[in-house]
């Protein structure tokens, strides 16, 4: 492959493109403003549907193998080209409404920008379909690669420019060019540069995948990101699953040690994800028999830690007891019944940790399984050797990974304390202090009981209306009761009267305001709140002592006073919006 004599030689440079790959995407998301964090996971759900291009390749040659072949490849192939699908349409579909909320100005030199990105593309398409005609497998392969860089380069491009408003739809786009042009390249140069366009089961897939994300990416409400972003997640992992089943089976994939190792954790990562994430937007979704409460079973922790480590046992016993030179039917028994254990044990890790944690946590959660999905996709690419699925796929890795661990900070939460259940379960209560002993004298003297009756204190009652028509600084702290009731619409109401009043309004943000990272500020947005009157935690907090009136709408933990002095309490230790400082609270 590539001129190599050793195919460990390219899998080396595999892990070496999945760890820069991760470093420079985690470099990169940071600079991405907390106001776009909830369309970023969505774009990454986009990206994580990367897992359609070792989907196409895997489906391509089960079809290949004959007549069981078909039907594989027709049922399990074109159900991973699906829900990958799903995630790439729906997910850059939906990031594209939310950025036309958030960026509503044009962009400087926007129309330039669209030209060059669309000639890029067209040069790239040209290259990806000239190649094959000018023959040689050698031209082929390094053509793959050669485009497979500039179009990780391209995500990476994209990424950048979400780290600024302006350009961040423009970047969306950007993103979605790329991902188009994987697909083709794939189709173009699949099963060893020899292409598989002719293969019809994969269509299926594509355009089932495709019509399903329309639909979702159009009738989604804001409110419902975060579930979705959930579900996504779910059918990332599943597709990410599905091709490390394939790999497992020698479909895609031989049975090196390399890929005896990749391709059973690419599975158990992909259960993780789709269980974990189907609990979790069960949970957001209020589905009736998902409880939201912390469910906490006898002997939870123990359940937990026990099917991690039967996991990681399962994947062990793949890379010894699985042989490379023995034949896919000389052991098919073997790799069957522990490909089932892994669905089973990693499935039930993926439940057992989701169901525990509460509303509370749900933030952390949703950003450490969407970094689970982009994880999974990359192990995949490992498993099958896909360049392209393991770079993007680590991308999306570490923009969950970086978003949780802002989650985790603005939470006061530890990640192992959330990936073990530790911290939704409700706290223990404490002793409960004896009452003090009460003496009771009896038959005292009328005259040692009789109190002075003092006059009832008049409270002079207080013009709200009127001390906000008069003030000149006003912040509004919008909570994720606001959310729930979709009160942002009338809240924007009351903001204008008071800007045309001569009133400077502003907007406190808490990182976890909403149930997902930037959700606030995406439902503000949508109650056409312009995003630069929306303000971090960190920017806002010295401006509530100077400030004449401070609105609490539907806010309550991120704005408690507690968390600086309850220990013991779920919230203590929790940076909050420093309220309590304004002079006058409505």
């Amino acid at each position: 492959m590539f001129g190599l004599d050793n195919i460990l030689y390219y899998q080396l440079i595999l892990l070496g493109v999945f760890f820069v790959a991760t470093l420079v995407g985690y470099k990169l998301i940071s600079n991405v403003p907390s106001l776009l964090h909830t369309p970023l996971m969505s774009g990454m759900n986009a990206l994580s549907g990367v897992t359609v291009l070792g989907a196409l390749s895997a489906s391509a040659q089960l079809f290949l193998t004959g007549t069981a072949g078909y039907v594989l490849s027709a049922i399990l192939g074109a159900l991973a080209i699906a829900l990958a699908m799903v995630n790439v349409v729906g997910g850059f579909m939906v990031t594209d409404r939310m950025l036309a909320m958030i960026a509503k100005r044009k962009a400087p030199k926007q129309t330039a920008i669209y030209a060059a990105a669309i000639a890029a593309g067209a040069a790239i398409l040209a290259v990806i379909i000239a190649v094959p005609f000018m023959g040689g497998n050698a031209n082929a392969q390094w053509a793959y690669l050669a485009v497979s860089i500039v179009l990780s380069c391209g995500v990476l491009v994209g990424i950048a420019m979400m780290g600024n408003v302006k350009f961040s739809k423009i970047g969306n786009r950007v993103s979605a060019i790329c991902m188009f042009l994987a697909i083709v390249l794939t189709i173009v140069y699949g099963i060893k540069s020899r292409g598989i366009y002719g293969i019809w089961t994969l269509y299926f897939g594509l355009v089932l995948g495709s019509v399903t994300g329309i639909v979702i990416a159009k009738k989604v409400k804001m409110i419902q990101m975060p579930q979705m972003v959930a579900l996504l997640n779910g059918l990332g992992g599943a597709a990410s699953a599905i091709v490390g089943g394939f790999a497992m089976a020698g479909i895609g994939s031989g049975f090196d040690v390399f890929s005896k190792i990749t391709a059973p954790l690419a599975l158990a990562v992909g259960m993780i994800t789709l269980i974990g994430s189907l609990i979790a937007a069960g949970k957001l979704q209020k589905v009736k028999f998902i409880p939201q409460r912390p469910v906490v079973y006898k002997g939870h922790q123990a359940m937990t830690t026990g099917s991690l480590l039967l996991t990681i046992i399962g994947i062990i016993l793949f890379a010894v007891l699985v042989k490379e030179d023995l034949l896919l039917s000389q052991q098919a028994g073997v790799i069957g019944g522990l490909m089932a254990a892994i669905i089973l044990v990693a499935g039930f890790f993926g439940f057992i940790f989701a169901i525990r944690v509460g509303g509370a946590d749900m933030p952390i959660t949703i950003s450490l399984l969407n970094s689970f999905s982009g994880v999974a996709g990359a192990i995949a690419g490992l498993a099958i050797n896909d360049l392209l699925l393991v770079a993007v796929g680590g991308i999306v890795g570490a923009s969950g990974l970086l978003l949780t661990q802002i989650m985790c900070k603005a939470m006061n939460r530890k990640l192992s304390a959330i990936l073990l259940g530790k911290t939704s379960a409700a706290p223990k209560k404490a002793d409960e202090t004896a009452p003090a002993e009460t003496q009771v004298v009896a038959e005292q003297e009328v005259e040692e009981v009789k109190e002075d009756v003092k006059a009832p204190e008049i409270k002079k009652e207080i013009n709200y209306a009127a001390s906000l028509k008069h003030a000149k600084n006003v912040i509004i702290v919008p909570g994720y009761g606001m959310a729930i009731a979709q009160a942002q619409h009338l809240v924007k109401q009351l903001a204008d009267k008071l800007v045309r009043g001569g009133t400077v309004v502003k907007y406190a943000i808490h990182p976890v305001a909403g149930r997902m990272p930037g959700h606030m500020n995406v439902l503000l947005c949508e109650a056409n709140v312009e995003y630069e009157d929306l303000y971090e935690m960190q920017d806002i907090n010295p401006e509530f002592a100077t400030a004449d009136a401070t609105i609490v709408v539907g806010a309550n933990d991120v704005m408690n006073p507690a968390a600086n002095t309850a220990e013991g309490t779920p919230i203590y230790g929790m940076p909050v919006l420093d309220v309590g400082d304004c002079k006058n609270i409505f």
